[in-house]
């Protein structure tokens, strides 16, 4: 499905803050794989993500998603393949307007859009059985303005807006680091739920050694800009957070956030 080949990226090169934030990463995610990334701090996990999404443009090497080289695509033409959860619940959806407005938005991702934002009954009809799956009763406030929403119930919108319309990718970029943890694990569970029911390829970046753990088929661990290991199958499954706990003391890695969670 996504095949990175010698992709590099280095910031402010030729300064004093110059940081080789990526280092010759080769990948191959199939279809179907629910990869968790985990790392430490400047391990350049978000990087390689948003290198994925467009948000930066590798120095070197290519990206090719299902045939489809993106390489040099911008992020606004990649968007019509990525479904995307960001870390902050404000930056998936538009508080300005309503529930059903964002996820009619979301429904014509990569659609010519004509002038008319007519939502039909039907579509509508579709809108509340999507929102009764989240079970947080958003299905009786589709008229609600989404910034009058907490921070949970946003982050479970989001979700849903970026798998409505079924993407060849899912990109969470530690989508559940700014929730409680009752919170976090509810958006984590209905995360696992989507790409098992709609069979989605999943990118999930987290500083979490449980959740990494948990969930997921394949645990990808990278540090200093390379994927230092990669784990999937039987392995992952009989991984314990003292198993990641002796890679990170190996590599030097471990973080506060990281034994925390």
């Amino acid at each position: 499905m996504l095949k990175l080949f010698n992709i590099t990226k280095t910031f402010n090169p030729g300064t004093i803050t110059e940081k080789k934030a990526i280092r010759g990463v080769d990948l191959e995610i199939a279809d179907g794989d629910f990869i968790t990334v985990i790392g430490g701090n400047g391990a350049g996990k978000s990087t390689l993500l948003n290198i994925i999404a467009g948000v930066h443009l590798t120095d070197t090497g290519s990206i090719t998603l299902d045939g489809v080289d993106l390489t040099s695509s911008p992020e606004y033409k990649r968007a019509k393949y990525l479904g995307r959860v960001f870390q902050d619940p404000m930056m998936g959806t538009a508080a300005n307007m309503s529930i059903e407005e964002n996820l009619a938005m979301a429904m014509r991702r990569g659609k010519r859009r004509g002038l008319s934002w007519y939502i039909q009954p039907s579509e509508k009809k579709l809108y509340q059985e999507k929102l009764a799956l989240l079970d947080l009763g958003l299905e009786k406030r589709m008229h609600s303005k989404v910034g009058l929403l907490s921070g949970g119930q946003r982050q479970a919108l989001t979700l849903l807006m970026s798998t409505l319309q079924k993407p060849k990718l899912l990109l969470l970029d530690e989508h559940t680091a700014a929730l409680d943890p009752k919170t976090a694990k509810k958006v984590l569970d209905l995360t696992e739920e989507f790409v098992e029911k709609d069979k989605l390829t999943a990118f999930m970046v987290t500083h979490n050694m449980k959740d990494a753990i948990r969930y997921g088929n394949r645990l990808i661990m990278m540090m200093d800009g390379k994927v230092v290991y990669d784990v999937q199958g039987e392995e992952k499954k009989n991984l314990t957070v003292e198993d990641l706990l002796a890679k990170f003391s190996v590599t030097g890695e471990m973080n506060d956030k990281m034994i925390l969670g």
